[in-house]
């Protein structure tokens, strides 16, 4: 495989990074959502990295600081994909340690996500780097 490049998300992205969620991840994707989103990323709140593949996107991860009044200050990882036949190569790896990267430098200790029930073999790989599994979480939803 070609050299894996991680770096900050741009708006050029936005047609792959939609076309993973919807590809790879199963969900609804509309582009021009997903750009206004990356216009008005707050840097000091949050940060998106890309994973490109001679030049291509091949996968992103989105994170963002979680403050609760009752904890140190974590980053929270919102989403992680890699595209199907690029996983297994190291790339979520690095998008990970690039997420790292940032809440270290942010002065954040402790990082958190949330990972569907359904979705093992990422439970595994989340372990493997050093993620502890917490607890379990029924997730509500209202529409306004």
């Amino acid at each position: 495989m070609s050299k894996i490049v991680i770096r900050t998300v741009s708006t050029d992205d936005a047609n792959e990074i939609c076309k993973i969620c919807s590809e790879d991840l199963g969900y609804s994707c509309n582009s021009s959502l997903v750009m206004e989103k990356i216009k008005n990323i707050n840097v000091y709140r949050e940060a998106v990295y890309v994973a490109l593949v001679d030049e291509i996107v091949v996968g992103f991860i989105h994170i963002e600081r979680y403050d609760v009044l009752f904890l140190e200050t974590m980053a929270n990882i919102l989403s992680l994909a890699v595209k199907a036949t690029y996983r297994n190569s190291g790339i979520g790896k690095k998008l990970i340690h690039a997420a790292e990267e940032w809440a270290v430098k942010n002065n954040i200790k402790a990082m958190r996500l949330n990972s569907g029930i359904s979705r093992k073999v990422a439970h595994n790989f989340y372990r493997h780097l050093g993620y502890n599994f917490e607890k379990e979480q029924i997730r509500f939803e209202k529409l306004l």
